[in-house]
């Protein structure tokens, strides 16, 4: 199957109808709503990674009779990019109903970038509206938040992924097995696009043949867990397994360790989720995530 950019299966299979949008039931109905007046509020959309919210996003300004303009404020992050492109776009002139400004990842946005964003959108109520999607909505000042609708994405059941998953294949005429696809789903959950881009990548000769060496057993983390409730961890072991799982993503481990902190940290549940913040966070900046990794590691060991 080819790889390029045009056939990207992840492309081709996001959705361009509201309805045909996997999960968010509630809030698909909210969005709904605002499309048949033609017309939307300022929307925050967030959650976990791949989980639809940029993809709702573009939904929403293909029906609506606007302009737009999309800004990746991982790739343009400082009070410049709000300062002539957002507010250039804000103040021209427009022949449509409206016009509206997506900001991906807006959690990327500095606090000088964020103010300033603040203000624009005060500036050109009336004619722009801004959409902004995020992994991290604390990271989004106050002032922001209250001038927006702030939406949390749910991601689809991994039921609903699989079955999602399965259909794709059947479009895509690859030859599978259902059970097949519960490793994958179990190890990318619930990173939709990350499954969709596996599948992919694994199909040869129209037969999806998953590297099972790829798909890293959660069995790592349970051992992560397990010496971290011994009641001296030692660093080097919990290092070791984490290097033997030869994993470029940790995202499943930071959320495990958050889910069970109760058992290796009783009583520092908070002290957790703020250091497992912490370091998500960091990981979208370090070229190392290994070591990135290993910092939360050592610092969980510290509050034993």
């Amino acid at each position: 199957m080819e790889n390029t950019e045009n056939s990207l299966l992840v492309e081709k299979y996001r959705p361009i109808k509201l309805e045909n949008y996997v999960g968010n039931a509630n809030i698909k109905k909210s969005i709904s709503s605002y499309l048949e007046q033609n017309d939307i509020q300022n929307l925050i959309f967030y959650g976990p990674a791949g989980t639809g919210k940029t993809t709702l996003a573009k939904l929403i300004v293909k029906n609506l009779d606007c302009d737009h303009i999309y800004i990746n404020a991982s790739d343009e992050r400082g009070i410049e990019t709000i300062r002539d492109k957002v507010s250039g776009f804000a103040s021209v002139a427009s022949f449509k109903s409206i016009k509206v400004v997506i900001l991906d990842e807006a959690d990327f946005l500095t606090i000088q970038a964020q103010a300033s964003l603040r203000n624009i959108i005060e500036t050109f109520s009336r004619t722009t509206r801004f959409i902004m999607t995020c992994n991290y909505v604390e990271r989004i000042i106050d002032p922001l938040q209250s001038r927006c609708q702030v939406l949390k994405i749910v991601p689809p059941t991994k039921k609903d992924v699989a079955k999602h998953l399965s259909w794709i294949c059947n479009e895509e005429s690859i030859t599978h097995e259902v059970n097949d696809l519960v490793p994958l789903v179990n190890q990318y959950y619930p990173d939709l696009r990350k499954c969709i881009n596996t599948i992919q990548l694994s199909t040869q000769d129209n037969t999806l043949k998953l590297d099972q060496s790829v798909l890293v057993s959660s069995n790592y983390i349970d051992e992560v867990i397990n010496k971290l409730k011994d009641s001296q961890p030692k660093f080097k072991e919990i290092r070791q397994i984490i290097a033997n799982a030869n994993v470029d993503d940790f995202e499943e481990l930071f959320k495990s360790l958050f889910e069970n902190a109760s058992i290796y940290l009783p009583g520092k549940e908070g002290t957790v989720a703020i250091l497992v913040n912490d370091h998500q966070y960091k990981a979208n900046f370090r070229i190392d995530k290994e070591i990135n990794t290993m910092s939360l590691i050592q610092n969980l060991i510290n509050n034993k």
